[in-house]
């Protein structure tokens, strides 16, 4: 009964909500039309702006051409008052040298000569030739024509309204004048350049700012020089027309705008269409244009997409409404879901602390013992995660590992334990971390029916004389902390469980007194922060530094990246294991490993004055066992191990029976320096024998070296009497 009035009562709630969302959906799509609509209106006015500039500027070109061919033709015509003759000269010169003008007169004053009292040679552009003829006749009348009489009533010059030629250019054009003065001051003549309006019908007309906008052009008397309506250029008016094509009182208001020389649009009715006009002078001519933009072009689109979001909306309001008939139908099924979500979870923190119990979790683990510091962490990027670790002490040896199981949650979590299993059953026999390795490969790719393999990386330090052997399965490489923060040198194996049959190849190294090891899956270089950054080894460096316990290391670390990654969610689990190797080395506190390298000789000479001044050496007995060890070292770093090969020295002093000895031992091939016989010092260069001398020398220093082969090492010992 209870669940029916729930379901009554979301039942009610969801239709409130669709009604709302009706309701919210409505306004937000007026106020979206209303600035639609705005922007639409800008937009147009923008580019209506744009274009008539860009026309206007395209007349204004042809004036300013057609004036400056006129003006810088006036001394010329000056000049030529007094040769007559040579006034069709000038002419010829302004239409040839000029393609915007067609036609050019200069036309005397009446009177102004006496033997000539009408004189107006006409040169005009027929095609590619020019053409003369005369204005002065009685047909033509040139002193009563506009572009003569103007100029003179306004003292300069000026633009002719447009209009038909008869008898001169014989088309429709519009004429520039300029007085000619004589040299007493007076109008002497008019000259004039005659520009064809053809080009001009094709420049307004191309004006097309909306696919239906129209665009005209009148004189400064109202006269439509370009209009789509042909039969009323030149020979109507605007408001001879004005009934014909608006019926809007508006349209006078314009007309009026347009003749004042004013720009700006007005809203009004053109053909009986609802039409924004947009309009702008020409300067110098009076003319003035306009586009006529139909208000469908402007706010048709918007108009069509209006009714479309109408009828989505609809549609969507009624898929809402299904929507939320079809949620409350499935409340009590999302209850039952919730409830087993809640067992599954539970199920799943139980196998957390199931797999975390797996692990050592105690720390310190070894607070008996004073030569090693040890910590180490794992957090999940789910419930339960597929990575490892694990450690333990077996006959004074750390056998430690760190692993990673391809994937995550609880399938990862499944290899995971067996693996685990598995290295505990197999370290607990096996000394060897390339053996355990290959034992652990040959039954984990046994049982890989899910394809998922483990990268993984084990350890055997001896605790006793730091040595440490490690074998590497496609892991991160660990960071040794020494005198220098590094990664240790590994050998690329492949990880657990790929294939069978593998050999894994197992390095060696030597831990001295407070040098540790870092160890770590890829969830900490690889965590990544809301920009998709990833933490990085370099931030692991920084993170490193400095001597702490393990324990605080592993808390800096984790403070890091927390921080670093701020709030993006962990995309891969994270495991530490911070080594921390506090023991002497072999329990000889006279103890030096060198790897073959020979910048590592510099180390020598510190660890041979330590020895020599505990049992009271003076300076030169010092050099002498510096140089003796020196030479005995050099030979075997320069011989022992093949090239290329990281190899280790170690050297152990012992002081006993009046006697200071010193063990060299190294695991490359066998060899007695002391097989060599004594040299002939006393012989020339070119009859001694090469080699030789180096052990001649340390047998002079010391009081006695014997060499010995043991376990596939050898061991070279110096003897000195103190």
């Amino acid at each position: 009964m209870k669940v029916k009035e729930s379901v009554k009562r979301s039942l009610w709630k969801g239709l409130l909500l669709v009604f709302v969302a009706a309701l919210t959906l409505a306004a937000t799509s007026l106020i979206q039309y209303y600035f639609s609509r705005k922007g639409l209106e800008e937009e147009a006015s923008k580019r209506a702006e744009t274009q008539l500039r860009a026309s206007r500027n395209k007349i204004m070109d042809v004036i300013n051409q057609a004036e400056a061919a006129l003006r810088n033709s006036v001394w010329i015509a000056q000049w030529s008052l007094d040769y007559p003759d040579s006034l069709p000269s000038v002419c010829e010169r302004i239409v040839r040298d000029n393609p915007v003008i067609i036609g050019s007169t200069c036309a005397l004053v009446p009177g102004y000569l006496r033997n000539l009292p009408l004189y107006s040679p006409y040169v005009c552009r027929d095609g590619d030739t020019l053409s003369f003829r005369s204005l002065a006749t009685g047909e033509y009348d040139y002193p009563s024509k506009e572009w003569f009489v103007k100029p003179r009533e306004v003292n300069g010059d000026y633009w002719s309204e447009p209009y038909v030629d008869t008898g001169g250019g014989d088309m429709v054009m519009t004429t520039y004048s300029v007085p000619i003065r004589d040299k007493e001051g007076k109008i002497a003549a008019i000259l004039t350049g005659d520009i064809s309006l053809d080009w001009l019908t094709d420049l307004i007309e191309n004006i097309k700012v909306y696919p239906h906008a129209y665009s005209m052009m009148i004189s400064r008397t109202g006269r439509f020089l370009v209009s789509q309506m042909k039969d009323f250029v030149i020979q109507d008016t605007v408001e001879e027309v004005a009934g014909q094509i608006v019926d809007d009182s508006d349209f006078s208001r314009l007309t009026q705008a347009m003749l004042a020389g004013e720009s700006g649009s007005i809203q009004t009715d053109y053909n009986g269409d609802k039409s924004y006009v947009f309009y702008a002078p020409v300067e110098r001519t009076g003319w003035s244009m306009c586009v006529i933009i139909p208000e469908n072009d402007i706010y048709g689109s918007i108009r069509r997409i209006e009714r479309m979001v109408r009828l989505l909306q609809i549609v969507g309001l009624l898929m809402l409404t299904l929507i939320i008939i079809s949620l409350v139908r499935s409340q009590i099924n999302y209850r039952k879901l919730d409830e087993n979500k809640e067992r599954m979870e539970g199920e799943l923190r139980i196998a957390r602390n199931i797999q975390m119990s797996m692990v050592p979790k105690v720390f310190p683990p070894f607070p008996e013992r004073h030569d090693l510091d040890l910590s180490a962490v794992i957090i999940p990027a789910r419930e339960v995660g597929g990575d490892l670790y694990d450690f333990f002490i077996r006959e004074e040896k750390l056998f430690f590992s760190v692993g990673d199981v391809s994937g995550k949650g609880v399938p990862a979590s499944l290899v995971m334990a067996v693996t685990r299993s598995i290295f505990r059953s197999v370290s607990s026999r096996e000394d060897s971390p390339g053996r355990i390795l290959t034992s652990m490969n040959e039954s984990l790719s046994e049982m890989n029916d899910l394809n998922m393999f483990v990268t993984f990386f084990c350890g055997v330090l001896d605790l006793e004389g730091g040595h440490l052997t490690y074998c590497n399965a496609g892991h991160n490489p660990p960071f040794i902390l020494t005198d220098s923060i590094k990664a240790l040198p590994v050998v690329p194996n492949l990880p657990l469980g790929i294939q069978p049959g593998m050999n894994f190849v197992e390095q060696k190294t030597v831990l001295r007194h407070d040098d540790a090891l870092f160890l770590y899956t890829d969830g900490l270089t690889e965590a990544e922060n809301a920009e998709h950054e990833q933490f990085g080894e370099m931030r692991v460096k920084v993170a490193l530094r400095g001597r702490k316990s393990a324990e605080a290391h592993l808390s800096t670390i984790e403070g890091r990246v927390s921080e670093f990654v701020g709030e993006a969610p962990q995309s891969d689990d994270l495991t530490m294991l911070f080594i921390h190797y506090l023991g002497t080395g072999g329990g000889n506190p006279h103890h030096l490993t060198l790897h073959n390298d020979i910048k590592q000789l510099s180390l020598l000479p510190g660890f041979i004055e330590n020895v020599a001044e505990e049992v009271g050496l003076d300076s030169g007995q010092t050099a002498s066992l510096n140089l003796a060890l020196e030479e005995a070292v050099t030979n075997v770093i320069m011989y022992a191990y093949p090239e290329g090969t990281d190899g280790l020295v170690d050297i152990d002093a012992h002081v006993g029976e009046g006697n200071l000895s010193f063990v060299i031992s190294d695991g490359g091939k066998a060899f007695d320096p002391t097989a060599k016989g004594e040299v002939d010092v006393s012989a020339t260069v070119e009859q001694r024998q090469i080699g030789g001398l180096g052990i001649h020398l340390i047998r002079q220093i010391m009081d006695g070296v014997s060499y010995e082969r043991k376990e596939d090492k050898n061991y070279l010992i110096l003897t000195k009497k103190i």
